[in-house]
């Protein structure tokens, strides 16, 4: 097999003449005629067992010749691809068959293949890296967040309820004296202080008492999400049946023991101190590594073609669809419970894949710019370590993944690293983010 021909005839689309000699196509016809032989009735002889020059008189000499080009087909192609230095794009493949017969075969194929790019100006990008620092407030909080896990909720019967208690309630709203749907619930667990109910609620359980009836009078925000409510005037009539409180444990030595591997709270502290270092450091670089690509995104000179974006959004919803069915739901229910359509989800995920697309681009082009590429021994480790990520052995990745895909990735890793290592990166103080209260406004959550 050979390529005879390569010639571009559009926009990052050419047109491959590939050529079968004799022998390989006729070895091929022999096999799809062992394959399908089996299944051939040829009188005077047993089923299965016509030789091959019978079978193609009484079908017809070209029997056997699309299961052989079927056969060679991709083979063929790859090493004309291989042949003429394209780089293809699957799944936008044209295929006419020009000639087949005993002197072998010819096929010309219009391929799509990756665009020429250009890229500029990607040394010296600018980025913001917020300054890190944690604090002894920033430990305490983690600290606490501890004890809130191993914290008990007990009853309290000696005080009215407070902000941060638990109070167990029956409620029903009436506007204008008349009962509204969602108004209504029964031994309701609230925590004063959540804002899980609508503004001015909570507030008025405070200062209540096990056992106590009130009323509380409350106004529909505005923006509420049930428009026959919004701005509304309503009376809750509310039982207060019980208050509780969370008892958290002294945050002591003795509390570290039991629900760490440390034996003194200076140790939990200081390992509470580096992972929110860590976390921070991880959050931060990620920041930074994303507004990278997003300059990068935006540089790239190119006509991309769309199968190349088509292919993209396929593999981004492929991927979406996996990680729902490991919820137990898949794509169509998803779609189904969100009352959309199929094209809506694909509008949805497209920005995600052009971006993506281009990023890629641009960091291969650089790759190739500043000849950046791994050594043997990088491939070997990486291999490894998608062996060790699939639970297989080394030779089964060679096999599935080709050496110049692990190549190619590894080759936009370092890309990426120079990027960011030539990149001016400025160090900022983040401001405080103001507190603001939940945008949760319902009722009853659990409606």
């Amino acid at each position: 097999m050979s390529l005879k021909s390569a010639n571009k005839v559009d926009v990052n689309r050419y047109e491959l003449e590939i050529i079968i000699d004799a022998d390989t196509f006729l070895k091929a016809c022999q096999q799809a005629y062992r394959k399908n032989v089996k299944k051939m009735n040829v009188p005077g002889f047993r089923k299965g067992k016509a030789p091959q020059s019978i079978v193609e008189k009484l079908y017809g000499e070209k029997i056997f010749y699309d299961d052989a080009l079927e056969s060679l087909y991709p083979d063929a192609l790859q090493s004309a691809v291989d042949e003429a230095g394209l780089e293809m794009i699957e799944d936008s493949v044209d295929v006419d068959v020009v000639s087949a017969g005993k002197d072998g075969a010819e096929i010309k194929v219009q391929i799509t293949v990756k665009p020429e790019v250009s890229i500029k100006d990607y040394k010296g990008l600018k980025a913001e890296r917020p300054r890190l620092e944690v604090t002894e407030a920033d430990v305490d909080d983690e600290i606490n967040r501890l004890r809130e896990r191993n914290s008990r909720t007990v009853t309290v019967e000696d005080r009215a309820a407070k902000d941060g208690d638990i109070a167990v309630i029956d409620f029903e709203g009436f506007i204008d004296g008349e009962a509204f749907e969602g108004g209504k619930g029964e031994s309701y667990s609230l925590t004063l202080g959540s804002n899980q109910f609508i503004p001015g609620f909570e507030k008025q359980v405070e200062g209540h008492s096990s056992g106590d009836e009130f009323e509380v009078n409350v106004s529909f925000p505005e923006e509420y999400h049930a428009e026959e409510l919004k701005g509304k005037e309503a009376v809750f009539k509310v039982t207060l049946h019980e208050i509780k409180e969370k008892e958290m444990p002294e945050a002591d030595d003795e509390f570290v023991k039991d629900v760490s591997e440390f034996d003194t709270l200076d140790e939990l502290r200081a390992d509470q101190k580096a992972k929110i270092l860590e976390s921070r450091t991880e959050k931060a670089d990620g920041g930074v590594e994303t507004a990278l690509l997003d300059q990068l995104s935006e540089l790239v000179e190119a006509e991309i073609p769309e199968a190349m974006f088509e292919q993209r959004l396929k593999e981004n919803l492929r991927d979406f669809d996996l990680r729902l069915r490991s919820q137990g739901m898949n794509l169509e229910t998803y779609i189904k419970y969100m009352g959309g359509e199929e094209e809506a989800i694909k509008d949805q995920f497209r920005p995600q894949a052009e971006r993506q697309v281009k990023i890629r681009l641009a960091l291969e082009k650089i790759a190739e710019l500043e000849g950046l590429s791994p050594t043997d021994e990088e491939i070997e480790t990486e291999e490894k370590r998608l062996a060790d990520s699939y639970k297989v052995e080394v030779e089964k990745i060679r096999i599935a993944v080709p050496r110049k895909d692990v190549v190619l990735d590894l080759s936009t890793q370092k890309a990426l690293d120079f990027v960011k290592e030539n990149a001016v990166i400025t160090e900022v103080v983040e401001a405080e983010q103001p507190e603001g209260q939940s945008a949760d406004t319902n009722i009853n959550p659990d409606d």
